[in-house]
């Protein structure tokens, strides 16, 4: 199950890959080393060669990366790639937070793990849910 090792991830990086998530967290896996685990679509989709990876995540002893091929609406380019990881321990918590980096926080689905908030200073947070 993705997120197993909840008591390690207290931040990290996240990283959109567009399409190779899978071969870039397993280079770096063979970089810091650590454990890897994937969390794919259950078929692959349009445009993907491969089952697009939902959430990736490695843990290794001195960092964490989290990626995804689910590329923003604009599209992958020069900036957009990198994000600030933060677990939220609920729903509620993911709320709060939100509404402080955000201000008036729209509408999203409740039930997405992961969710993209843009700050005031153009900063990419992506919230995820880790219990």
């Amino acid at each position: 199950m993705l997120f197993d090792n909840r008591d390690k991830l207290t931040g990290g990086i996240f990283i959109t890959f567009a399409g190779n998530c899978r071969k870039a967290l397993t280079f770096y896996q063979g970089c810091f080393g650590g454990t890897l685990e994937f969390e794919t679509f259950d078929q692959p989709l349009k445009g993907f060669t491969e089952k697009p990876v939902i959430s990736g995540l490695l843990v290794s002893e001195n960092l964490v990366i989290h990626g995804s091929d689910l590329v923003h609406d604009e599209g992958r380019r020069i900036g957009n790639y990198l994000s600030v990881f933060l677990p939220c321990k609920s729903a509620d918590d993911r709320r709060v937070i939100a509404g402080k980096l955000r201000g008036a926080f729209g509408a999203y689905n409740e039930d997405e793990r992961l969710i993209e908030v843009v700050d005031r200073f153009e900063v990419r947070w992506v919230l995820g849910i880790t219990n």
